[in-house]
């Protein structure tokens, strides 16, 4: 299996929106090597997170063919 790097740009984008705008403004006074060094270590752990979820996820909905039957009531109106 290969890494798609839209996937992957996808993955990095949330979890820098989300390191960013829950831990950086806390800790932007007290920003050191250490610190930096632990928020990246926590950066590619929620990167490979939800790039994970998302390989498994879609990849799951293109193996069983969902899109294919449409089976999202959510998406369309039943009107």
């Amino acid at each position: 299996m290969s890494i798609d790097p839209f996937r992957l740009a996808e993955a990095a984008t949330a979890a820098s929106l989300t390191l960013g705008s829950a831990v950086l403004p806390a800790a932007w006074n007290v920003l050191d090597t250490s610190l930096v060094a632990v928020l990246a270590a926590v950066w590619l752990m929620l990167t490979s997170g939800v790039y994970a979820l998302h390989a498994v996820t879609f990849d799951c909905f293109r193996l069983t063919g969902q899109r294919r039957r449409r089976i999202f009531s959510f998406t369309r109106s039943e009107e």
